[in-house]
């Protein structure tokens, strides 16, 4: 079970999580998911248990399989493949289900699911492992892999000025002698790591991607001097925005929201692969 591929995508903020059966060679989609996706119900689970016991010949093909809940656990869950998924939605009465299969029908074509993709295959063929750690080619490294063939510039610094909300991150024509501070830095505490991370994400080397890659880029720092890593989906988005637009004046509010969510299951496969959809789901607009 320690090796069950599980994916966490987001719509309008709710977690739909998805698992991979080998038995069946096929996702299969968390069916309470779907209804708290969709239906204005406060119980989802109680929701989808009365569908399934009204339409017993849609749902016969059900399947239980362990998925990791909010407290980090897993437990055997209701899952549905694609023609149950369907169903499901059919039968559910929401305003909502136009976008919903919109999105459905988006999963993995676009550049942040390719490169997410790209995120996930760095893990699992151990490449991450050959990555420079706290250095800024171990960043374009990073970025180099999980953009590879979507950004033309993938992995490369930048030449042009960039801003966000307002913000001007590092003036290109000093980012090279920028970069070479920051990686200078020391990195032997959390304190320390957190301050090289909060400089880098100022500096913003690249065109695109960035915090995609610091994150990744940082857990390999606290792997490597702390023995210790971000499990970041505990760490809520909006508190994580938030503390990222304040670092620049004070990094206080980033180092205790990383300080509490931090793991010394540094090679667990399931604490990566969620993180990756976490740290994705940041980037997505409200």
């Amino acid at each position: 079970m320690a090796d069950l591929k599980v994916s966490i995508r987001f719509f309008d903020d709710v977690p739909v999580r998805s698992v991979w059966d080998d038995e069946t060679a096929k996702w299969w989609m968390c069916a309470a998911d779907v209804v708290a996706s969709l239906a204005e119900t406060s119980n989802p689970r109680v929701y989808w248990a009365t569908v399934k016991r009204r339409n017993p010949q849609l749902f016969a093909n059900c399947k239980q399989l362990k998925l990791p809940a909010r407290d980090g656990k897993r437990y055997l869950t209701d899952v549905i493949d694609e023609a149950s998924r369907n169903a499901l939605i059919a039968v559910i009465q929401s305003g909502k289900k136009d976008v919903f299969l919109r999105w459905l029908s988006s999963v993995g074509s676009s550049i942040d699911e390719k490169s997410k993709q790209k995120a996930y295959e760095l893990f699992e063929s151990g490449l991450i492992n050959a990555v420079e750690v706290g250095t800024v080619r171990g960043l374009q490294q990073i970025h180099a892999y999980i953009f590879d063939s979507l950004y033309d510039f993938a992995g490369q610094i930048r030449t042009k000025n960039i801003s966000k909300g307002g913000f001007a991150f590092a003036n290109a024509r000093f980012l090279s002698d920028n970069l070479k501070k920051i990686e200078q830095m020391p990195e032997s505490t959390l304190e320390e790591t957190v301050s090289k991370y909060v400089e880098m994400n100022i500096a913003h080397p690249f065109m695109e991607g960035n915090g995609r890659s610091t994150r990744i880029w940082i857990d390999l720092i606290l792997k490597k001097n702390l023995s210790l890593c971000v499990d970041w989906s505990r760490i809520d988005k909006k508190a994580y925005l938030q503390a990222m637009e304040q670092s620049p004046v004070t990094e206080a509010p980033i180092l205790s929201l990383i300080s509490g969510a931090l793991t010394d299951k540094i090679n667990d496969r399931g604490v990566f692969m969620k993180g990756i959809d976490y740290s994705y789901y940041y980037e997505t607009e409200e």
